[in-house]
């Protein structure tokens, strides 16, 4: 069955862009999108481009997840806002986006873990986030059918929701549009205007808009627009794969995770799994250049990322894939309308038995379908939200590290602020551009 939105899904926003705006956003993924919407929401002329579709790529790939639960405390504050957000946004689409305040949970397989979950306890807390710590004999009275051998606990936050990521997403770029933003898909940004070392605009394939603003929120390849106007960031792109089952009666009517997999229910009846914590990394010339940045990642989790020596011709950091390019001309962007990898079909199926083994009353698990996406990372894994101060008028919001879909509408208001110069309300030094290179450690977010 082939993923709900490709480079053949009909285009939705056909444009063509107007010749001058004040902001550009570049990328129409989930931080892209929200960042489009609430700049609208101030008062901005937006236009976003995309290269695709709406959502194509990872946005729509993910694990539909929106949890506090187990984020970095940098992040917490800004997904607790984005978890009222939702249930705001959600009401305010024309289609059914399927949020589910359900819940999610981590299963500790050991009591390491159960204390590193303990450990993590009090962030929650300091936000007033519903989270809970189940010890074993908790565990079988709350969730009786997850309390199997070998668990010794759980985290649990019964805020936490769920939502269908490839009908989110556009639904709240159609809410984008209602209040103004200009969207355009199949309109690739393929390099900044610069006069003076600042923003003056934006060449896209569709000709040059004129601009104050720009945002760089295009995921998987932020870093090679960037790395072509002299910013580098050690951003990498690893790929996940996750597939829907056919219905099945799961012991969790929200989302789960243990060492081995991860699931949420969907509206179907059946369920999105994926393998929890595993990835794997395409070497190319970005990898081999930002692997002293991410030792500390190494370190921490040494098999958690499976590498291949080479990508798939047209990938962000493939060796072939150029890293210059003329406005005039055509770039990888165009190349590539919709980063589509083949899934790791083997390993969900892997994903399926361990399931299938720790719940045996589930039956057969089948899928009915499988895909993969590219989420881009970085080595502290929390994202660059930052205004580039080599560069008047840009600001960037990419590397979200897999938590970008539960936290989008958060950080997409948190993005329009920085554009405006109004205080975002959080505490953003922790996503600082500056941290690769003004010699400071890279601390990595809780793993959980």
């Amino acid at each position: 069955m082939p993923f709900p939105i490709s480079d053949a899904t009909p285009i939705a926003f056909p444009g063509p862009p107007p010749r001058e705006t004040d902001v550009v956003v570049i990328g129409g993924g989930v931080i892209g999108v929200c960042t489009a919407l609430f700049l609208a929401r101030k008062g901005r002329r937006v236009v976003l481009l995309e290269k695709g579709r709406i959502a194509a790529e990872q946005s729509s790939r993910n694990w539909g997840w929106i949890r506090q639960q187990g984020r970095d405390p940098q992040e917490l504050p800004i997904m607790v806002e984005a978890n009222h957000l939702w249930t705001e946004l959600a009401a305010q689409t024309n289609v059914d986006i399927g949020l589910v305040r359900s819940g999610v949970t981590y299963l500790a397989e050991s009591e390491t873990e159960l204390q590193s979950f303990a450990n993590w306890l009090p962030h929650a807390t300091a936000q007033g986030v519903d989270t809970e710590l189940l010890d074993r004999s908790a565990l079988k009275a709350r969730f009786p059918d997850l309390a199997k051998s070998g668990i010794h606990g759980a985290l649990t936050t019964p805020s936490d929701m769920r939502a269908e990521p490839w009908v989110t997403v556009p639904a709240l770029a159609g809410i984008a549009v209602r209040e103004g933003a200009v969207i355009v898909e199949g309109c690739a940004a393929r390099k900044l205007d610069l006069e003076g070392g600042r923003v003056t605009g934006v060449h896209s394939e569709a000709g040059r808009i004129a601009c104050c603003d720009v945002v760089v929120a295009g995921g998987a390849w932020s870093s090679l627009f960037l790395r072509a106007h002299g910013v580098a960031i050690p951003q990498l792109s690893v790929r996940a794969s996750a597939g829907a089952t056919e219905p099945v009666a799961l012991p969790h009517q929200g989302a789960a995770a243990a060492a081995d997999f991860a699931f949420r229910m969907r509206a179907d009846g059946g369920a999105s799994l994926a393998a929890g914590g595993f990835h794997e990394l395409f070497i190319g010339p970005d990898a081999v250049r930002a692997l002293p940045k991410y030792a500390a990642q190494l370190r921490a989790d040494p098999f958690g990322t499976r590498f291949y020596p080479a990508a798939p011709g047209g990938y962000p950091d493939a060796w072939t894939t150029r890293r210059q390019w003329q406005a005039d001309e055509v770039s990888p962007f165009e190349r590539m309308r919709v980063l589509n990898p083949k899934p790791n079909s083997a390993k969900l199926r892997k994903v399926a038995a361990s399931v299938e083994r720790l719940f045996p009353q589930v039956g057969p698990i089948r899928y009915r379908a499988m895909w993969a996406g590219m989420i881009d990372t970085l080595p502290d894994v929390v994202p660059v939200v930052d205004r580039v101060d080599a560069i008047p008028g840009l600001t960037i919001g990419t590397g979200m590290s897999g938590h970008g879909f539960g936290i989008g509408p958060g950080m997409g208001r948190v993005l329009a602020d920085l554009v405006c110069g109004a205080a975002p309300g959080h505490d953003l030094g922790r996503f600082r551009l500056s941290r690769f290179s003004d010699g400071s450690r890279m601390d990595l977010g809780p793993a959980l």
